[in-house]
């Protein structure tokens, strides 16, 4: 057994309803720079569902082993803790998902405005999308849950 490196009970997680096998955090949005920074935490051994990345986004491995499938489900990539990488936006759809324990990945976000994912079903057709809006909006209810503003 593998035993975390990063000790998370302090973090909020926050989940998003029919998004199974990961959960998030956003840890800051950067309006002027156009630069959102968050943490996924994939579940070991599971898939989240088919996306696409449609802003760069620079990648950090915080702990546990971040998979990248194929549209079939194959593996397509395994990236270690202290793996940094940098990736353009791609119309390549792909999964994502935790190695033998849950994955914390670091993701900078940037792009100046519009879709930064797309969701799709298992035939290619995009479901739904987040975008800029939709991040500051979680961001808004993940630090002020019952509306209230500060």
């Amino acid at each position: 057994m593998t035993i975390p490196l990063f000790d998370d009970p302090r973090i909020r997680w926050q989940t998003l309803n029919g998004f199974e096998h990961f959960s998030y955090f956003i840890l800051n949005i950067d309006d002027g720079n156009h630069i959102i920074d968050v943490l996924f935490k994939f579940a070991a051994q599971q898939q989240i569902v088919l996306h696409r990345h449609k802003a760069l986004n620079h990648t950090f491995v915080i702990d546990g082993e971040h998979r990248l499938y194929k549209t079939d489900g194959t593996l397509k990539e395994c990236r270690a803790a202290g793996t940094y990488t940098c990736s353009p936006a791609s119309d390549e759809p792909h999964r994502e998902g935790g190695g033998e324990t849950d994955a914390i990945v670091f993701f900078s976000i940037r792009s100046p405005a519009g879709v930064l994912y797309e969701i799709l079903d298992d035939d290619l057709n995009t479901i739904a999308a987040l975008s800029t809006d939709d991040f500051a909006n979680l961001y808004q209810l993940q630090n002020h849950p019952n509306g209230a503003k500060p």
